[in-house]
């Protein structure tokens, strides 16, 4: 028999253990199922899924070189029906409704609706929902003017206050670590 990695066969179940099944494809072919690969669900005893002398239907997995075949009855098998996944919050993602009919379209936190135009309207931000975008041809926002020297002297006054307020806090803190560095209940 010429065997093909990926096509299904049909073959009988001669030895079952607890690392999986064994399944005899023709007279001189065998192949090994791993357990993980005996059924869909978690298999804890393979004799609870397949029995020996049963006909299974097998999916190649592969060949080796040195001729130890791999098989797979999961695989062979139809895929289950897939139900929706559901969110840590209880939305099963398919729509704006969680378990109990309530409605779950949030935002942080806040119910949102969309608008005609798009826009989000609703909780605690429907006062900006109709808020129109500003026209800066008729009120053009300011324009920084280096050679303007007014708002450099607060600044200048800031940085000073900064810098004094800093080294004095450092001096503290370092006088601070030198006393404790020279307290004799340190010394042992």
């Amino acid at each position: 028999m010429q065997l093909e990695v990926g096509k299904i066969y049909e073959g009988k179940v001669t030895g079952i253990t607890k690392f999986g099944a064994f399944v005899e494809l023709d007279k001189n072919t065998t192949g090994m199922v791993h357990i993980s690969e005996v059924a869909n669900t978690f298999v804890n005893e393979i004799k609870d899924h397949i029995q020996e002398g049963q006909t299974v239907k097998v999916k190649l997995l592969s060949l080796g070189d040195d001729g130890k075949i791999s098989l797979s009855i999961k695989k062979a098998l139809p895929a289950p029906p897939r139900k929706p996944r559901e969110n840590r919050d209880g939305r099963d993602g398919r729509d704006g409704n969680n378990r109990d009919g309530r409605n779950n379209n949030r935002e942080g936190g806040r119910n949102f609706s969309r608008n005609s135009n798009g826009g989000r309207q609703g909780g605690s931000y429907s006062k900006f929902a109709d808020r129109k975008p500003q026209d800066f041809t008729k009120n053009p926002p300011p324009v920084y003017d280096p050679s303007a020297n007014s708002g450099n002297a607060d600044f200048e006054d800031m940085m000073n206050k900064f810098k004094a307020a800093s080294d004095e806090k450092f001096s503290d803190l370092k006088r601070i670590t030198d006393n404790k560095r020279r307290s004799p209940s340190r010394r042992k």
